[in-house]
């Protein structure tokens, strides 16, 4: 399982890789109290969306890997204490351009599901910034 992308990103909030094959990858999250957005331990769309997009980068697995857009859907709340999974697999590649379905798991629950843009850009996107 080489990685070669969002080498630094922080597992705790974005989800430990389970696997990373050529044009798939698995994360694992725990829904921790950091990501409450309330008393009653709804967890912010906001990680999970995190989440998934991590998933669509480790299926591209590029150095370079950028996302440019994103359609998706929340189906489900998930809680602190949830633990979430998410799949990730490429549909189409066209040049530098990778279009990525990704959906997450709470046990046998959908409760996110997106289609992920990424291009593969010829340099890192802050090279010359």
């Amino acid at each position: 399982m080489d990685i070669n992308t969002h080498e630094q990103i922080d597992r705790a909030l974005c989800g430990e890789p389970v696997a990373v094959v050529a044009g798939s990858s698995e994360v694992r999250l725990t829904c921790s109290p950091n990501m409450a957005a309330d008393a009653s331990g709804l967890v912010h769309g906001g990680f999970i969306f995190g989440m998934a997009d991590y998933a669509a980068m480790l299926a591209v697995n590029h150095p370079n890997v950028v996302l440019a857009g994103a359609e998706s859907r929340f189906l489900k709340p998930s809680k602190v204490g949830d633990v979430l999974i998410a799949k990730a697999q490429e549909q189409e590649k066209d040049g530098r351009k990778h279009i990525v379905k990704v959906e997450v798991f709470c046990n046998e629950d959908k409760v996110f599901s997106a289609t992920f843009t990424c291009f593969v850009t010829k340099e890192h996107v802050l090279t010359g910034a």
